[in-house]
């Protein structure tokens, strides 16, 4: 097999493709480093909650520290869970058009070279984890088992975004666990808010591949929602920004983050203006703006902390 027909169908003249040796270059697709949206997408409620704790701690001495260590585990542990992933979906990728082309259903790996891999990217994961106080590796082991079912989940429920909303929100306790030792209302309340966050970004995802999961029979909020996507979101996003404000308050946030969460609103609230369904394109790029969107809150966030640490 060529390098070019190994490329990923949906992801191709990134890096991996251009830079990275030929021998990694499966187990890079494997880990979604030629598309890191993902693991951007899982970073931002980490970073949003080290940043809230840190301004109610009025402490921001360690926040430099923690940032680089949610950013290496985001990023591991998406691998990981991307790898997980396409372990469990090997037979179902093969027979959709975005997805026949990944490392595994394509050959380009074996399955137990992905599971040796998979094995490899959770260790380096417990080494980030291991920084932190007893209470916090506890926390983050716990996040494995929504983890573990959510790959199951779009066989047997419309609502996988859910799970996936559970297991991508995660960091949103995280923060706090690192930061205090334990999980207050605010930071369950911030959880809740990232988690309608993931439902509606993810629902817009699942829209570039509704025809094909209709005819294998895979189940989304993007089947479910169908021509209602756009109340939907206004639904999702709506409560998102609801409960993240309600976090707010809850954590005595100041004008910058109060700022920063209306930034990340009208984002939100553009996607569903600007939303086509019919459009797969136009969906991917929506969804990959929510990186965008997560920054605008965490730049408000990380700047209250530093005021009320000053």
């Amino acid at each position: 097999m060529s390098d070019t027909s190994a490329r990923v169908a949906d992801s191709t003249g990134n890096w991996v493709d251009t830079l990275a040796p030929p021998w990694a270059r499966p187990y890079l697709r494997l880990s979604r480093f030629d598309r890191p949206i993902g693991s951007w997408l899982l970073l931002m409620p980490c970073l949003w909650s080290a940043a809230l704790a840190a301004g109610m701690a009025h402490d921001v001495y360690r926040l430099p520290l923690v940032i680089v260590l949610f950013f290496i585990g985001a990023f591991v542990m998406r691998g990981a869970g991307c790898t997980w992933n396409d372990i469990t979906d090997r037979d179902l990728d093969d027979k959709v058009e975005r997805t026949r082309s990944r490392p595994l259903p394509s050959g380009q790996v074996t399955t137990r070279q992905a599971l040796a891999f998979l094995v490899a990217q959770a260790l380096i994961g417990l080494v980030v984890l291991l920084q932190f106080n007893r209470f916090a590796i506890l926390t983050g082991v716990a996040s494995l088992l929504i983890v573990a079912i959510y790959p199951f989940m779009k066989r047997i429920t419309w609502w996988p975004q859910i799970v996936l909303g559970l297991a991508f929100s995660w960091g949103a306790l995280m923060g706090f666990a690192v930061t205090f030792g334990h999980i207050d209302v605010t930071a369950l309340v911030l959880y809740a808010g990232a988690i309608s966050w993931v439902i509606g970004y993810d629902t817009i995802y699942a829209h570039q591949d509704a025809e094909d999961d209709a005819l294998i029979g895979i189940k989304s909020t993007a089947r479910l929602f169908g021509a209602h996507t756009h109340q939907a979101l206004i639904l999702f996003y709506g409560l998102s920004v609801m409960l993240i404000g309600v976090a707010l308050a809850s954590g005595d946030a100041r004008w910058p983050a109060w700022i920063g969460l209306a930034a990340f609103a009208m984002h939100l609230a553009s996607q569903i203006v600007r939303l086509n369904i019919s459009d797969p394109l136009l969906c991917k790029r929506l969804f990959y703006s929510n990186r965008d969107a997560g920054l605008l809150l965490f730049a408000g966030l990380l700047t209250d902390a530093v005021m009320r640490a000053a």
